[in-house]
C-alpha cells in the first residue's frame, strides 16, 4: 500500500512529474517504506525516495549517461565508487545530512551499515527510471531490470 498524506503530513508518495511540487523531502524520504519510489520524473531530472534495509545495499551499478545525487536523511552507510566494477578505489562513510555525487559512468554502491533502514533520496539527471516507478524491494527492482 502506498503512503498517503496523512502518514507523514505531506502529499501522497507517488510520481508528480510534470507538475509543480512542494514537499518536505526529509519527511517524505523517512516515510517511504519501499526500496525505490519515484517522487518526481521530469524531462531533465528525476527524484526517487529509497529505503535500504539493515545489511542491504543499492547494489553495484553504473549509469553511463546519468549523473546522480544521493542525500542521506537517516541511517548510516558505506559508499564505494570507481571507474570500473573491479576498481572501487573511492570510499567513505555517510550518515544523516551527507550528500554523495556520482558522475555518469562511475560504478557505485551504497551499503547500509547501521541498525535502522537507510533513508535517502536520489536525483538523477536525466531521469533514469520510468515515470511512476515503485520497487517495493531490491529483488523486484532487479527483476524489472533496474
Amino acid at each position: 500500500m502506498r503512503q498517503s498524506a496523512k502518514d507523514y503530513g505531506g502529499p501522497a508518495i507517488r510520481d508528480y512529474g510534470g507538475t509543480p511540487l512542494i514537499v518536505n523531502i526529509d519527511q517524505a524520504a523517512k516515510a517511504n517504506p519501499y526500496y525505490r519510489s519515484a517522487l518526481w520524473t521530469g524531462t531533465y531530472l528525476q527524484v526517487t525516495l529509497m529505503s535500504i534495509p539493515v545489511g542491504g545495499d543499492i547494489g553495484l551499478e553504473v549509469h553511463p549517461d546519468t549523473d546522480q545525487f544521493l542525500r542521506i536523511e537517516s541511517g548510516c552507510g558505506l559508499v564505494r565508487m570507481g571507474r570500473s566494477r573491479d576498481a572501487l578505489n573511492y570510499a567513505g562513510r555517510v550518515n544523516s545530512d551527507y550528500a554523495v555525487l556520482v558522475p555518469a559512468g562511475t560504478w557505485h554502491n551504497l551499503i547500509n551499515t547501521g541498525k535502522t533502514p537507510l533513508k535517502l533520496y536520489s536525483i538523477y539527471a536525466p531521469p533514469h527510471h520510468p515515470f511512476g516507478t515503485v520497487h517495493e524491494t531490491k529483488q523486484l527492482a532487479q527483476a524489472a531490470g533496474d
